[in-house]
């Protein structure tokens, strides 16, 4: 997921390495995923970001990107929206194995479990290129051994823009690390607005409507043992933001774990 409006390189001196591309893949129209290289020096939590960039001129264009894959991977995958008219997008949607990528020394981020109390249920609601970070998430088995069930709601516009559909759907379960948990432990739950399809209510909808988990198989959300991430639309974050405090939710940070977790600069 990109950040809308990040630094950019200037003064950012040699605070980055080169990494290679290794595979991309277009979703459709409106999303690709990409993976590069991992530096052996760079180490993460699942679900932290990292800064990005192509060369231009002097020095390279950074925006902030979440990393899909967990914490453990050989290398580090990505997943974007396509603005043809922007200044790193509209160039990074044309990148092909072999190219070189401009990636900063550290990550960061607080869409993590460690800035979350524990807990029995963790629920993660993301839209559109909000997904990015629930993926490196939900493949971690550091998020089964902090929570009994892991809850993915992803919300989209159209059915297409379903990335990772068949991972969530399917594949998960054969994750040689975390499959077993999953096949037990992991709910997805897609979401498409704006074309016909079984679950279309907004998330901010469903959160202020307990019935509407019920209806999941779910139990409604309580902020005695639910635990929450949020990334994706401003709109989304602000309205679910006031669903949850509403609910009697606290919002966490590394600093000071609690109920609910968001990135704000983060627009999917």
């Amino acid at each position: 997921m990109e950040m809308v409006g990040g630094p950019s390189a200037a003064g950012q001196g040699a605070a980055f390495h080169i990494e290679e591309v290794r595979w991309v893949r277009h979703w459709n129209d409106h999303m690709f995923s990409f993976a590069l290289s991992r530096p052996a020096s760079l180490r993460f939590r699942s679900g932290e970001f990292v800064m990005l960039g192509l060369r231009n001129g002097a020095r390279p264009l950074l925006r902030a990107y979440s990393i899909a894959s967990p914490a453990y991977a050989d290398e580090l995958e990505f997943l974007s929206i396509k603005v043809p008219d922007g200044p790193l997008t509209g160039r990074l949607q044309k990148i092909r194995p072999g190219d070189e990528v401009h990636l900063s020394r550290k990550a960061t981020g607080t869409l993590v479990v460690d800035a979350l109390r524990p807990g029995r249920r963790l629920v993660l609601l993301g839209t559109g290129t909000g997904l990015a970070p629930f993926l490196s998430v939900i493949r971690d088995p550091h998020s089964y051994e902090r929570f009994d069930h892991v809850v993915l709601m992803h919300s989209v516009r159209r059915e297409s823009d379903l990335a990772y559909r068949d991972l969530l759907e399917t594949h998960l379960s054969d994750d040689p690390l975390v499959g077993e948990e999953a096949r037990d432990r992991f709910v997805y739950l897609p979401v498409v607005t704006r074309e016909p399809f079984p679950r279309s209510r907004r998330i901010s909808a469903m959160l202020e409507d307990p019935g509407a988990w019920t209806g999941e198989g779910l139990l409604p959300l309580d902020p005695a043992h639910d635990r929450i991430m949020l990334c994706g639309s401003m709109s989304m974050i602000a309205d679910c933001t006031t669903a949850l405090e509403r609910l009697g939710f606290r919002e966490g940070a590394n600093s000071s774990p609690a109920d609910y977790v968001i990135e704000k600069a983060f627009v999917g």
